[in-house]
């Protein structure tokens, strides 16, 4: 019997959910047509919702993040 504890981290976690909402957002903005990075971009910028379509729940998906929160795992991302 293996004693080992598991490790489990809530930030991996979080991190990995921020992935995938960015993900379908980028997904469901592209179907509509815009030009997803810019519309994202748009939206960490000024947190105006307007930015994102409510496509496929794009809009509500990424009002549940904090803006700081996607800065940051875009950045650990890009710089890894």
């Amino acid at each position: 019997m293996n004693d080992a504890t598991a490790v489990f981290s809530v930030h991996n976690e979080k991190e990995l959910e921020i992935r995938q909402i960015l993900k379908e957002v980028y997904e469901a903005l592209k179907e509509k047509g815009y030009n997803p990075i810019n519309q994202i971009v748009g939206y960490i910028l000024s947190e105006d919702p307007t930015y994102i379509t409510t496509h496929q729940g794009a809009r509500n998906k990424i009002r549940k993040l904090d803006r700081d929160d996607i800065l940051q795992c875009v950045l650990k991302y890009y710089l890894a």
